[in-house]
């Protein structure tokens, strides 16, 4: 019990608990079979993004490229699919999608870790890059109609229930690909030497190197995969939309970046969980979605989600403040 109570995650799901059990006094409908589906939903694409935010800030350096690479990848899938004419499965719009996402984020991971450029700086300007080229010579016009398999994968899902009033509400399909993403980045991360190496080229790059890991292999690995990840986001954000709209995901670092730092994840590196992160974008979702519910403006969605960052990372910097009391470091 001691140790639990030492961990980060069980007071981020401790006050996600509480959260949504006010949420839910004030208004019933937040705990109905829709909305909860609805939140799985509005998790699936923040929830991507956020693994591969994740395995960046393990490793000790910051990601802001991902929502260019995903919109990217969205849109220069929709265009080169209906070029074709494909109507076969979104397993390929999918792959697709995903390579063009570890590719962009490739071209990251060679400044990064052969030119040994700061990957704020890196990721800033390829972002800019991206969505400048996205913009200037592939297109600005809305896809509003995808191809047939796509369309097909919006609207399967895993588990359907028939309301009261008549309507059916479902659990999409795409919220699987979090959860299989989720595990997958959970055993590299934590049953690996490949992801012992990403902990401690974010506790100490020097000590790291020292201990013979390959810290440009794990570059081109971290912002590969994080490329892969944000590409696969940005079309199955697409599916759900049901349309490749080359402005869509922008701005939504911020959010993405708080559930990450919300789950416990060092800015400074060497530390961070898959749970604490899923706890995270579960909490900004739920933040987002109750305010909807309670009709408080849209603006005050930052105040809060500002407000949850503070009271987190005090709450983190106090228990690992008393961890290292209780150890004799301080």
């Amino acid at each position: 019990m001691r140790a639990l109570l030492h961990r980060h995650e069980f007071y981020l799901a401790a006050l996600t608990l509480a959260l949504s059990a006010g949420i839910a006094l004030a208004n019933p409908a937040f705990c109905s079979v829709a909305n909860l589906f609805d939140l799985c939903q509005g998790s699936t694409v923040m929830g991507l993004f956020a693994l591969g935010v994740l395995i960046v800030l393990v490793s000790g350096g910051i990601d802001v490229s991902f929502a260019a690479i995903g919109a990217f990848s969205m849109y220069v899938t929709s265009k080169v699919l209906l070029g074709l004419d494909f109507q076969g499965s979104a397993a390929v719009a999918l792959v697709l999608g995903g390579a063009i996402g570890t590719l962009l984020g490739l071209f990251n991971a060679f400044f990064i870790g052969f030119l040994r450029l700061p990957t704020l700086i890196v990721t800033l300007g390829s972002a800019s890059l991206f969505r400048g080229f996205l913009l200037a010579f592939i297109g600005t016009a809305i896809v509003n109609t995808l191809p047939a398999g796509m369309v097909r994968f919006s609207k399967l899902t895993l588990w359907e229930m028939r309301l009261a009033d008549g309507t059916i509400a479902g659990l999409p399909a795409s919220f699987l690909l979090l959860v299989v993403a989720a595990l997958l980045v959970g055993c590299v991360l934590q049953g690996t030497m490949l992801g012992r190496g990403i902990y401690a080229l974010g506790g100490n790059p020097v000590a790291a190197a020292r201990a013979g890991f390959n810290l440009r292999g794990r570059q081109l690995f971290i912002y590969g995969g994080t490329g892969l990840l944000s590409g696969l986001a940005g079309v199955v954000h697409a599916c759900m939309m049901r349309n490749a709209n080359p402005f869509d995901l922008v701005g939504m670092e911020l959010n993405v970046l708080a559930a990450v730092v919300l789950g416990g994840a060092g800015i400074t590196g060497g530390r961070g969980t898959v749970l604490g992160t899923l706890l995270g974008v579960g909490l900004i979702v739920t933040i987002n979605n109750s305010l909807i519910l309670l009709d408080v403006p849209s603006y005050w969605q930052k105040v809060v989600v500002g407000a949850v960052i503070l009271v987190s990372t005090g709450i983190t910097a106090r228990t690992g403040w008393a961890r290292a009391r209780g150890a004799g470091l301080c």
